[in-house]
């Protein structure tokens, strides 16, 4: 295996020596030859070597990052701006980890458009990328009541897509008589019409009200000339909605007829808060908010990856003519002329300092520092209940990473795990993990939460067991038992220490008996010494350590270590029980596919992604069954009379 360049000086210096003096992109890459960083300079050579400099102040990130690249790549361009626009297009394909400097804050929702489907949805959604590559996210957004409130509205004036199912198989629901939505379950108009509809919705999240009131105001006119009031008048009622949706939103500027973006930041160590004002025609139709880690770069760089990062994302139509900033960007140059060839017109980027321009960021910059005392708030109280846990626990330090697990089930069926993870006191859903209990014995009927929540904890930490452990210990670990069989180090690094997924304390729900069962398996795994282990039991919220009858003394339930637990505790009992019910709702769904001969799981997985429910199939003909991929007539034949008996 190859070693860091950081390592090798010899092979180092070559490397650099072989970039050239010229604008493009460098690629650093790590020893599994994965892309873990992008960047762009106008002279490549003098930039890549900036990071491996024993003088350079690089940031916490930078510096680990520097330590893992083992080869460096490059791409030379024309210009500055197509270096920037070649690294946007490669960080959207690559999404290096490394190149992440906005964090993912899921307190801010986004607006969603499913461009994706053939009749697309709008929602709004705290999870983004996770639908098709078509989708687009509008966002995020701050004021949320806001946002329901327009969203609402909107949904009132134009005929949309309602539900993501249908609710009836072969007619519209209430929805469609109200004039609500046009009938998409029935294609009652089609994909080509319902799109053009969403693209003039999609033009009030772009700031294009302006345009589209313009639009319509213009159609009303023609439909009243040609005495198609009807028209004409349902058109004036969504002037009148486009028109009061901002209304109470003017921004006083001295050219109301240019689009402009405001943008400005308050940090201190840790956080910092950028806020983004869009104006359009002189009125604020969206204020949007980012959190960054102060430490990733200076807030000059911070502000030019933001926006950088932000219009990445923005239609060339939704780029505005003037973007002014809180503080002067270090590319400034660069910034404006990919977007003013993006956007196909110069767009100017200035730091106003006086008259209403510079009262406008002055503006910006207040909202930003009231998120960022807020955030520093939120971060004081989680910092105290964490100090007081690891007091309470007798810990070394304050921990970074808790795991709470639970089981749900009903008397054995079903029966499934959560895993939940808090990072410094807070929430991180994108660690979040399921677990489907595999035990065999574990079945309706027959419940074994001890058992269940041993074979969750031997997934989770097998590849932290040392192998020579394992050996040793193979022969006490049962015949065929392979949960605990060890797996390659995590990736990143060699040992235990080296996986950033590694929790500081571990919580079961659960009493002596619980904490018990899971003690064996990690004595198996050989992690007692490394492990923090405790669980939290229901009634009385008292605090058990291992080897330990009685529980911890001094875990009053309202003190605030104890309140850390509660809340991760809850948090798991939440996620494991969604779990279950989902999965219990899909078993009792299929209970009745599983009766007929010849439907195999794959089958009724297709049936039920056609129809959606048993009871649609039970509604269906023998000709609407056999339409589905790889149900033939014979079979669809004998899928009816199953639901049919006395007409077979």
């Amino acid at each position: 295996m190859t070693e860091p360049l950081l390592q090798n000086p010899e092979k180092l210096q070559t490397r650099l020596k072989e970039i050239p003096l010229e604008a493009g992109v460098y690629f650093m890459r790590d020893r599994h030859d994965g892309v873990i960083y992008i960047g762009k300079s106008k002279a490549l050579r003098n930039r890549v070597r900036s990071y491996f400099r024993s003088s350079q102040d690089l940031s916490p990130r930078i510096a680990m990052m520097v330590q893992l690249v083992h080869e460096i790549e490059f791409i030379v361009t024309d210009s500055e701006a197509e270096a920037l626009a070649l690294e946007a297009n490669l960080i959207k394909q690559y999404q290096p980890y490394y190149n992440v400097l906005l964090k993912d804050d899921k307190k801010y929702p986004y607006v969603c458009i499913t461009w994706s489907e053939d009749y697309p949805r709008i929602f709004i959604t705290r999870k983004r990328r996770m639908g098709g590559t078509k989708d687009k996210y509008y966002g995020p957004y701050v004021d949320v009541f806001n946002l329901k409130r327009t969203l609402g509205i909107i949904k009132r004036a134009f005929p949309l897509r309602q539900r993501p199912i249908p609710m009836f198989k072969d007619r519209p629901c209430l929805n469609y008589d109200m004039g609500l939505c046009p009938g998409v379950c029935q294609e009652k108009v089609s994909p080509e019409d319902y799109r053009k509809t969403m693209l003039r919705v999609a033009m009030i999240f772009q700031g294009r009200s302006s345009e589209l009131v313009e639009s319509f105001t213009e159609k009303m006119e023609v439909a009243a000339e040609a005495l198609e009031f009807e028209k004409a008048a349902d058109l004036r009622d969504r002037i009148q909605v486009l028109q009061n949706l901002n209304s109470n939103q003017k921004v006083s500027l001295p050219d109301d007829t240019v689009s402009r973006d405001a943008i400005a930041l308050a940090y201190d160590e840790q956080h910092t808060c950028i806020q983004l004002f869009q104006i359009r025609a002189g009125r604020l139709v969206g204020r949007l908010a980012f959190v960054a880690d102060s430490q990733s770069d200076q807030p000059e760089a911070i502000l030019q990856r933001t926006l950088e990062a932000h219009y990445q994302n923005c239609d060339p139509v939704e780029i505005p003519n003037e973007v002014h900033t809180q503080l002067e960007l270090p590319e400034v140059e660069i910034l404006q002329a990919w977007l003013s060839d993006r956007k196909g017109r110069k767009v100017a980027i200035a730091t106003p300092q006086r008259q209403l321009k510079a009262e406008l960021i002055e503006m910006v910059e207040r909202n930003a520092q009231y998120e960022l005392a807020r955030i520093q708030k939120q971060s004081d109280r989680n910092l105290q209940g964490l100090e007081d846990l690891a007091e309470l626990l007798n810990l070394d330090s304050v921990p970074h990473r808790i795991e709470g697990y639970d089981i749900s089930h009903i008397q054995g069926s079903d029966a499934v795990a959560s895993q939940v993870v808090f990072i410094d006191g807070i929430p991180a859903k994108q660690h979040y993990r399921h677990y489907k209990i595999r035990n065999p014995d574990i079945k309706s009927g027959h419940s074994d939460d001890f058992a269940s929540l041993a074979e969750v904890i031997a997934r989770r930490f097998r590849k932290y067991a040392a192998f020579e452990v394992l050996t040793s210990s193979h022969s006490n670990l049962g015949e065929g038992d392979d949960t605990l069989t060890p797996s390659p180090s995590p990736k990143g690094g060699e040992g235990i220490n080296s996986g950033d997924d590694f929790p500081d304390v571990v919580m079961i729900d659960g009493g002596k008996g619980q904490l018990s069962s899971v003690m064996k398996i990690i004595d198996k795994l050989g992690l007692r010494d490394r492990l923090t282990v405790i669980s939290l039991a229901k009634k009385r919220e008292e605090i058990f350590l291992p080897e330990q009858s009685e529980p911890l003394v001094g875990n009053d339930p309202e003190r605030a270590g104890v309140q850390v637990l509660r809340r991760l505790r809850d948090e798991a009992h939440r996620f494991a029980i969604t779990f279950h019910r989902q999965k219990r709702s899909q078993r009792m769904q299929r209970s009745h596919l599983d009766q007929i001969t010849g439907l195999g799981h794959h089958r009724q997985k297709v049936l039920l992604e056609k129809f959606h429910s048993v009871e649609y199939i039970r509604q269906a003909t023998v000709e609407q069954i056999a339409e589905t991929e790889g149900i033939g007539k014979k079979l669809a034949l004998h899928i009816y009379n199953h639901f049919h008996p006395t007409s077979s």
